[in-house]
């Protein structure tokens, strides 16, 4: 086992997978609280791990933050829903129709560069300031960048499968239902959990301007207050959410995709 640690491509055992996941979350919160009790970082800039459990225990108390955690979870899980069903047939169409590649893809290209942020304004003047315009900033910070990618996902499928499939009478809609779906269905599921991951991080800038509610306008407000400790905490449940959804994610990928492994695909 041990052999095999630091050989390339090699698998260990889930035990040792495990402990190398928790023995980086200890290290990290070693070196934060390093820095943090010893005095190194002004504590105006990094508050210690005791602190941010306090306030996390001072604001689950008093319940606002659970209302936050909801609101936010749901803009962002609307906003990338909506941007998954238009998005994920779309990417499927262009990666099997090359007229449609040919036609969509260099203005999606040109477009995933723009930075959702500078559409803010464009989008209060649209929408206004309302829940339509939150889940607008994490539809289009994820959505042209899902499209291409599960548009790869398609295209990679092999020509070998298309071309047997043809030889042995499938006609076009067979081909696509029977072989080109089902050999993508792997590769966007995990593009599918990678997107929300970037979904997330769109929060936080979907909520700064107009916003009287979720993480993100609370840790906007904690910065005006100098109050570091709750932006941590506002940033930890960020990421455990974050983490959670990927976990979901993850498990849906082994249940539905076991012959994967079976196969060491």
């Amino acid at each position: 086992m041990w052999k095999n640690i630091f050989a390339p491509k090699k698998e260990i055992s889930k035990g040792l997978y495990t402990s190398a996941g928790l023995s980086a979350f200890i290290l990290f919160i070693l070196m934060w609280s390093i820095l943090s009790y010893t005095g190194i970082v002004n504590p105006l800039f990094l508050p210690s791990p005791g602190k941010v459990i306090d306030a996390a225990i001072n604001l689950f108390s008093q319940g606002d933050i659970v209302k936050d955690i909801g609101i936010s979870f749901t803009r962002v899980s609307l906003g990338f829903l909506l941007a998954a069903i238009i998005g994920v047939p779309l990417g499927i169409l262009m990666g099997t129709l090359r007229i449609m590649e040919g036609f969509l893809e260099p203005l999606m290209g040109f477009i995933r560069y723009m930075p959702a942020s500078a559409f803010i304004p464009l989008f209060i003047l649209w929408i206004g300031l309302g829940e339509g315009e939150k889940m607008s900033v994490i539809f289009f910070g994820t959505f042209f960048q899902l499209t291409l990618m599960v548009m790869d996902v398609t295209k990679n499928v092999q020509n070998d499968l298309i071309e047997v499939s043809y030889t042995l009478g499938a006609n076009k809609a067979q081909i696509f239902s029977k072989v080109i779906l089902p050999a993508s269905l792997p590769g966007i599921v995990d593009t599918l959990r990678i997107t929300f991951g970037w979904a997330w991080t769109y929060l936080v800038v979907a909520e700064i301007v107009g916003a009287s509610s979720g993480l993100g306008y609370m840790i906007m407000q904690s910065s005006r207050f100098l109050r570091p400790d709750k932006i941590f905490v506002g940033i930890i449940i960020i990421g455990l959410l974050g983490l959670m959804t990927d976990i979901i994610f993850k498990f849906i990928y082994r249940a539905s995709f076991s012959w994967m492994r079976k196969e060491g695909v």
